[in-house]
C-alpha cells in the first residue's frame, strides 16, 4: 500500500509537468476585495465558493474549526488583519454552517483521546498549571448564529481593524443556502 504523501507527490509531478496549474494562475490580491473566515468542514471546500460565485483569485479564505475567532491576537485575527492591510480586502465575511462539528465537541472526551493517542496526563496537568484552560480552549458552541455574532463582534471592535463592513452568515452544508446573521453595512 502506498503512503498518502507518496501518492500526493506522484500526482503533483504529473500536475506540474502537464501544466495543469495554468487555469489557477492569479495574483495574491483578492479580485473581489474581501476576506472570508469559515469552517474547515469538508462539505464547504467546493460548495461555499460555488454558492457565492467565487472563483480562484476572488477572495482570501481563512479556515478554522467552527469558523471562530477565539482570541483577539491569535493567528486567525492576524490573517484577517494582513488580508485587510496588505492584500486589499475591504470587507470581512464570517461564515459558519449548520450541523457544525464544533457544536458537539466534548472537551473532556477530547482530553481522553489525547491520552489514548499517547499524550501523557502530566503534560495536560502542566498545560493547565501554565494557564491554558484546556476545556475552555477546546469548547465549541451551542448555537452557530451566536458563535458567528461573537466572532463578528470581536473583528468589528478589534483595535487594529478599520471601520469596514464585517458580515456574519450561516450556510446550509447540503444546499449552499446562505442566511444572514449580521449585515455589516448596517453597523
Amino acid at each position: 500500500m502506498t503512503k498518502l504523501l507518496d501518492e500526493i507527490i506522484t500526482y503533483n509531478r504529473t500536475f506540474v509537468e502537464q501544466q495543469k496549474f495554468e487555469p489557477y494562475l492569479t495574483s495574491k490580491f483578492p479580485d473581489k476585495k474581501f476576506v472570508i473566515l469559515t469552517c474547515m468542514d469538508t462539505r464547504l471546500i467546493e460548495l461555499l465558493p460555488a454558492s457565492m460565485n467565487i472563483k480562484n483569485g476572488d477572495v482570501k479564505m481563512i479556515k478554522s474549526a467552527g469558523g471562530v475567532v477565539s482570541t483577539a491576537f491569535g493567528g486567525i485575527m492576524r490573517s484577517i488583519i494582513v488580508a485587510i492591510y496588505e492584500l486589499g480586502a475591504e470587507e470581512v465575511l464570517v461564515i459558519g454552517h449548520y450541523d457544525c462539528g464544533m457544536s458537539s465537541i466534548n472537551p473532556q472526551k477530547m482530553k481522553d483521546k489525547f491520552i489514548e493517542r499517547g499524550i501523557e496526563e502530566d503534560t495536560l496537568t502542566i498545560l493547565e498549571h501554565s494557564g491554558l484552560h484546556i476545556e475552555r480552549w477546546l469548547r465549541g458552541f451551542d448555537d452557530v448564529s451566536e458563535s458567528i455574532r461573537s466572532s463578528v463582534s470581536l473583528i468589528r471592535n478589534h483595535p487594529l481593524v478599520p471601520k469596514i463592513p464585517v458580515h456574519g452568515l450561516v450556510i446550509d452544508p447540503t444546499t449552499g443556502r446562505l442566511d444572514i446573521v449580521d449585515a455589516g453595512y448596517e453597523k
